[in-house]
């Protein structure tokens, strides 16, 4: 019996763009970070989910778009987020994604989303700083408001 035992390879990078880090102290300006991120016109066409990860000096190392959802909601992997974040080595995140509606009011299914990260993180020994909503004219601050 002849069997192949051969794998495919798996190869995982991560490519720095910034010369300068940006440090991140608050919660504004993690939204001032983030609003570029959208294309001009479509914070308020359909939900994005991203997250920016930070080390150890809070200074972004990067961004990431985890999903592309529709005008209401959008599906965020708890895997993927952390697939990202030990890519990055990454010892904190922001979670972020928009509500087109332009409601500012947490749902019930960011709150889960955030625990479930937040839990799953823990065990990997990074932080969850944030989970912001954003709109064009402003954001929500799950931790600002005591929700993390």
């Amino acid at each position: 019996m002849d069997i192949d035992y051969t794998v495919g390879e798996v190869e995982l990078s991560y490519k720095p763009k910034f010369n300068k880090l940006h440090k991140v102290a608050s919660s504004e300006d993690a939204y001032k970070y983030l609003l570029p991120t959208y294309k001009e016109g479509t914070i308020c066409y359909k939900e994005y989910f991203k997250v920016l990860f930070l080390n150890q000096a809070s200074q972004i190392l990067g961004y990431t778009l985890i999903s592309e959802g529709g005008i209401t909601e959008t599906c965020a992997d708890v895997r993927v987020i952390l697939q990202a974040a030990l890519l990055t080595n990454s010892v904190a995140i922001i979670l972020a994604h928009n509500h087109p509606s332009g409601n500012l009011k947490a749902s019930r299914q960011d709150m889960e989303i955030t625990k479930q990260v937040k839990d799953a993180a823990q065990l990997m020994r990074i932080k969850v700083l944030d989970h912001l909503i954003l709109i064009d004219a402003g954001y929500y601050s799950f931790a600002d408001e005591g929700e993390l």
